[in-house]
């Protein structure tokens, strides 16, 4: 992994608290409901958490909208902070330590709604290029919850894949993994799936920087789904510009949502940082948050799970595969339970709300919710679309 948790999730004895507070981002679905017969349960956007808010709560649920530091913390009866998201950069972890406050984030939890994600990217790029992604090299950098579900997807789609994350192979040795200079030589896509680490040995903030750019061979399509610091926005323009680069799908970007407006329309897909929000990931993470909040203060809700998930319109996918191409039956299936190219235009119309896409994302569930009624598909096809997560309905 790129990183060691810090929280320990010790429990300090409480159940039933008649002045108990918890301060959560209304932002955060199918969470109404959980705490209300535990404590009083105060919802707010993110911009609204403040000093003044948090001052007598005694824990938080949020999102990576609001930075839980110093400013906001100091002061506080704030025991516990729960993110409802795989990243953690906004909160100030060192202070939480120093200060006895214990966190948790919920690592994984949108990793199947980021590989649906990437899968929509490359076929709908494949497609648009007119090329077979079967004849490709991808690089996948950072090999945790997500990158791991990346790097079977595409080796189930057939493509080369090679995989880079230095923490891993420290603990594990070096048969799996190559270095990024190989990357950088081999690649004709490469993909980031790392945390924002700014300093120390694996450190990501400018990952993609000018000298990473210099040693790219192939004139690679870059992919970010994880954190828009990982890329420096200026040299990943500038290599737009002079051609070192053949692509770029950003889902993740500097100053957001105050993005490069230049940088946005040069990319080839770019989306309002939503390739993990899907229902399901949604739901995983809420899931996550409130049960880590039931350990800690030990309030018998450890078990609890969001109800009533929404459901697309169309969960059924009919396909008849005669006469068809394996790698057009899979890019079908792929494409009909999201498209990236509605989200792209989306925000290329409208780059200015960029937030208001985010907050009223339509409902996006992952492959697993979806049947595919097959027709004249070989077992060989089935098999793999089994493995995609896909449901099957032989007709």
């Amino acid at each position: 992994m790129w990183y060691l948790r810090t929280n320990h999730n010790r429990h300090i004895g409480h159940s039933r608290k008649e002045n108990m507070k918890i301060v959560i981002d209304d932002k955060i679905p199918y969470i109404r409901g959980a705490f209300e017969p535990l404590a009083e349960v105060v919802y707010l956007p993110g911009s609204k958490t403040t000093p003044e808010v948090v001052k007598d709560a005694d824990a938080i649920v949020t999102r990576t909208r609001t930075k839980c530091n110093r400013e906001l913390l100091e002061g506080s009866k704030v025991k516990f902070i729960a993110t409802a998201t795989i990243g953690f950069d906004h909160i100030d972890t060192g202070y939480c330590e120093r200060a006895g406050i214990e966190w948790t984030n919920a690592p994984g939890c949108n990793a199947e709604s980021v590989n649906q994600y990437i899968a929509s990217a490359l076929f709908s790029y494949s497609m648009k290029k007119r090329f077979d992604l079967k004849d490709k090299t991808i690089g996948i950098v950072g090999v945790g919850h997500v990158g791991s579900k990346v790097a079977r997807l595409c080796e189930i789609i057939g493509m080369k894949v090679l995989l880079n994350d230095p923490p891993r192979e420290r603990v594990e040795g070096p048969e799996q993994f190559v270095s990024l200079e190989e990357i950088q030589q081999e690649a004709d896509i490469i993909t980031f799936h790392v945390p924002l680490n700014l300093k120390g040995e694996d450190a990501t903030f400018h990952m993609a920087d000018e000298k990473f750019i210099r040693k790219l061979e192939k004139k690679p399509l870059l992919i970010n789904s994880c954190r828009g610091e990982v890329f420096n926005s200026a040299v990943i323009k500038n290599a737009l510009k002079t051609g070192v680069i053949s692509g770029l799908i950003a889902d993740c970007w500097e100053n957001e949502p105050d993005i490069d407006l230049g940088l946005l329309q040069m990319a080839d897909y770019g989306t309002p940082h939503i390739a993990g929000y899907s229902k399901d990931g949604k739901a995983n993470g809420t899931k996550m948050s409130v049960q880590a909040i039931s350990r800690f203060f030990n309030l018998g809700i450890d078990n609890w799970e969001p109800e009533n998930v929404e459901l697309p319109e169309k969960t059924k996918i009919e396909i008849d595969g005669n006469q068809r191409r394996e790698y057009s039956i899979l890019a079908e299936a792929v494409l009909s339970t999201y498209d990236i190219e509605n989200d792209d235009e989306a925000l290329k119309e409208n780059p200015q709300l960029f937030e208001k896409l985010r907050g009223d994302y339509p409902v996006r569930r992952e492959f697993d919710s979806y049947t595919v009624v097959a027709r004249n598909i070989e077992n060989k096809t089935l098999e793999k679309l089994k493995k995609l997560r896909f449901r099957i309905k032989p007709q």
